[in-house]
């Protein structure tokens, strides 16, 4: 069995985390991830205390795994959702778009495990003196908020510059891309667009539609002034190109896309909503469950490495 320093970190029995993301990464995801071994995680996003509350415990309803919740930093309940995972003894917490400095005290005091998310070598560095135990680092071929590096060159570059282990994100999908993490430095994945297309998420089958129809050049990055969301093409995304050609001002076009990702998540309007998947959407080609879907993973993975070893 394939094991990194990862699994003895957060006591998982694969080194694959899944992608917090927003609206789709629901208790229920979140559990099923991480009872077939890998680590689920929770979507805080802009969600209330008690609704995110509720989601932990739908989690330690399904399991007895290890899981975790996304922290995200523009969220209004900030300090009360680090209150929450801190109540709730959640073992691991990943944080993005923002630096969790301030409450890496209240959580490390409480035993908690703390991931951020980085797209950058100084952030990775600074994030390090503070004391985070790992950092996520993500290339811009993920979906939702990027940065401005892609994964093969910030992962190996974010590896060389931290001695804390280093989980790479954007653009994996299946054990091949596991495999080059590995070669890249990193001790794992995280994996969001993949984990959409599972039996238990329970985002609109209209956006796991859409997922599996994607072709490789189906994805656009919107918002491109220092604020990307890469997003499948559609109505939405062709109007808020319109409108930033026209000048249009950061406060017209975040009126824009409030309220987008769940219309298309939840609501199922995947014209008018945002449809956030990454470069990865065009390898996804069925749903099916969590643990197939790991299990396949892994497989595919131990493939690759047993035919790499045949060529030395």
């Amino acid at each position: 069995m394939l094991k990194t320093p990862l699994c003895d970190l957060l006591g998982i029995d694969y080194p694959i985390i899944q992608g917090g993301m927003a609206w789709v990464a629901t208790g229920e995801l979140a559990a099923a991830v991480s009872a077939a071994g890998g680590l689920g995680i929770i979507g805080a996003g802009n969600a209330p205390p008690d609704v995110v509350r509720k989601e932990i415990h739908k989690v330690r309803e399904k399991t007895d795994k290890p899981f975790g919740v996304n922290v995200y930093y523009m969220s209004p309940y900030i300090e009360e959702l680090i209150d929450v995972v801190v109540e709730e003894r959640v073992p691991v917490v990943t944080t993005g778009a923002g630096n969790p400095g301030k409450h890496l005290p209240k959580l490390k005091e409480a035993g908690i495990k703390v991931i951020p998310v980085v797209a950058s070598v100084a952030l990775a560095k600074r994030l390090e003196k503070m004391g985070v135990d790992a950092l996520v680092a993500e290339g811009m071929e993920c979906g939702g908020h990027i940065g401005q590096i892609s994964t093969l060159p910030l992962v190996p570059q974010i590896v060389d510059a931290v001695d804390i282990p280093v989980i790479a994100a954007g653009g994996f999908v299946d054990g091949r891309g596991l495999v080059a993490a590995l070669a890249l430095g990193a001790v794992g994945v995280q994996i969001g667009t993949r984990f959409i297309c599972s039996t238990e998420c329970t985002a609109h089958p209209n956006y796991k539609k859409v997922i599996l129809k994607a072709g490789d050049r189906d994805t656009v990055v919107t918002g491109a002034r220092g604020h990307g969301v890469r997003v499948l093409k559609n109505k939405l995304s062709r109007q808020y190109e319109k409108m930033v050609a026209e000048g249009a001002s950061l406060e017209e076009l975040e009126r824009l896309g409030t309220g987008k990702l769940r219309l298309a998540v939840v609501d199922g309007d995947v014209d008018n909503g945002s449809v956030m998947a990454g470069q990865s959407a065009a390898m996804v080609k069925e749903i099916k469950p969590a643990a197939e879907i790991i299990k396949q993973i892994m497989d595919d993975a131990t493939m690759v490495l047993s035919r790499m070893a045949n060529l030395i």
